[in-house]
């Protein structure tokens, strides 16, 4: 099960969460003694502390690898992709949820993408859907184009959760399922 999908920045100096969808509330966190409001905040919190693990793991990729970042021109989204760093990390208990969890993320430019998942789930199959994910919001919605605004197209990439991503649960897919979904997403993104 995916408990969140993320996109924030990675940029050096701070993160910034552009967009979060959480799939299944954090069960374990102390929710009769907390009004709608405070869980919701603490819940951003979590996600904020999440999006900064992730912003120094890009760092630390990106130093180690050596590559020096190159804009991309509207068009070479795939290229952005192939170059993107990704990683996971384990989030101990604690750290900042209570129970353990495994962050998958993808760095493309200056944006971050994360899946949370449960810390059993299977990790090649969410990269797979993480990949996904991240090639339609680059080549449907042109997150990397100037002037883009991620806040601004929350409702279609919620349609994009929907369909490759529905109620957080991790899809195996054949080829002709893939490519109805596709089909599906590219007529509603055409709108």
């Amino acid at each position: 099960m995916v408990y969140c999908f993320l996109i924030h920045t990675v940029c050096p100096g701070g993160s910034r969460l552009l967009y979060w969808r959480v799939f299944c509330p954090d069960h374990s966190s102390p929710d009769g003694q907390l009004s709608a409001e405070q869980r919701a905040h603490l819940q951003k919190e979590e996600l904020l502390a999440v999006a900064r693990q992730v912003r120094s793991a890009v760092s630390l990729s990106r130093q180690a690898s050596g590559r020096v970042l190159m804009e991309v021109a509207v068009g070479e989204e795939g290229v952005a992709l192939q170059e993107a760093d990704g990683g996971v990390l384990r989030l101990r208990a604690g750290e900042p949820f209570r129970g353990e969890r495994s962050a998958l993320w993808l760095a493309v430019q200056s944006l971050g993408f994360t899946l949370l998942c449960e810390p059993h789930e299977n990790l090649l199959l969410a990269e797979g859907t993480l990949r996904g994910l991240v090639r339609r919001c680059l080549d449907d919605l042109r997150l990397l184009g100037p002037g883009s605004e991620v806040l601004l197209k929350s409702d279609r990439i919620d349609v994009l959760l929907s369909r490759l991503l529905p109620h957080g649960q991790l899809l195996f897919l054949n080829h002709r399922f893939a490519q109805s979904l596709e089909k599906g997403v590219a007529a509603y993104t055409s709108k």
